[in-house]
């Protein structure tokens, strides 16, 4: 992995492949630079991918007090790395990842196209997440229990019953996720301040794809629907596969290049 410094001085590593056109893979809760490798992978021959460790996760560090324009800053700073001296990048932005890509759009942020798969917004049927939820992550942490902050992500932020959170606990996995909880409380607030977009995001004139998988959590393609509804040059386009919120590599990346042509 390669490393570059944000305008805050946090380091933030990434991977950068292929030539041509620049993407940009954003991704969300407990998700590293390796989320969407697969689909970057797959498109590397005709473009420059880059992925990258969001603060406070994978190799990248972290500087405090957070704030969602620090994350749009490093966003920023990825897409200079992609885009070179021709500047400006698509951006494929997975589940909070995705909020955070409109918002850094309609930031100013030199982004070209915009791929949003499955982001949790707060329309049509899906719910709202809990504003306090972010303040309760950081309590849980503050206080020595960043596996109880997990758990309470789990359960308030992605919507996963608590007994089956419970079970997770066991789990050989569970401790790489307790080892980035601070990491929880940056998407809590993304996604609960940019949980409806603002009216900067709305206006937001690149061309768009909103993707869901055809078998995804419930509330997922309504919001999606709604979403481009919403925005001036979206589509939304729903992908074979794609059970339990996850990426499927083949049709995600064709409707990816379909966007690029």
């Amino acid at each position: 992995m390669q490393t570059l410094t944000s305008a805050d001085g946090t380091t933030i590593a990434y991977v950068h492949a292929g030539t041509g056109p620049a993407v940009v893979f954003a991704t969300g809760a407990f998700n590293d630079h390796t989320t969407c490798a697969d689909v970057a992978a797959l498109l590397e021959k005709d473009h420059t991918v880059v992925t990258y460790d969001r603060r406070a996760r994978g190799r990248s560090g972290d500087t405090a007090p957070y704030a969602i324009e620090r994350e749009i800053e490093d966003l920023a700073a990825v897409i200079d790395i992609a885009g070179g001296a021709d500047g400006g990048a698509a951006v494929f932005g997975f589940s909070s990842g995705g909020n955070l890509a409109l918002a850094a759009a309609a930031a100013g942020v030199r982004i070209t196209h915009l791929a949003l798969y499955e982001a949790p917004f707060a329309l049509g049927t899906l719910p709202a997440r809990p504003a306090d939820l972010p303040q309760r992550l950081a309590a849980l942490i503050a206080d020595g229990r960043p596996d109880d902050a997990v758990a309470l992500f789990q359960t308030e932020g992605v919507g996963i019953p608590a007994p089956l959170v419970e079970q997770f606990r066991s789990s050989p996995g569970w401790a790489s996720l307790v080892a980035i909880a601070q990491s929880t409380v940056y998407d809590a607030t993304i996604t609960s301040v940019l949980g409806v977009p603002t009216e900067a995001m709305r206006a937001v004139d690149v061309p768009t794809v909103v993707i869901t998988g055809a078998q995804t959590w419930p509330g997922l393609p309504e919001s999606a629907a709604a979403l481009a509804a919403l925005l001036p040059r979206a589509r939304h386009v729903v992908v074979p596969g794609g059970a339990d919120h996850g990426i499927p590599p083949e049709a995600t990346a064709t409707v990816v290049r379909d966007l690029l042509a």
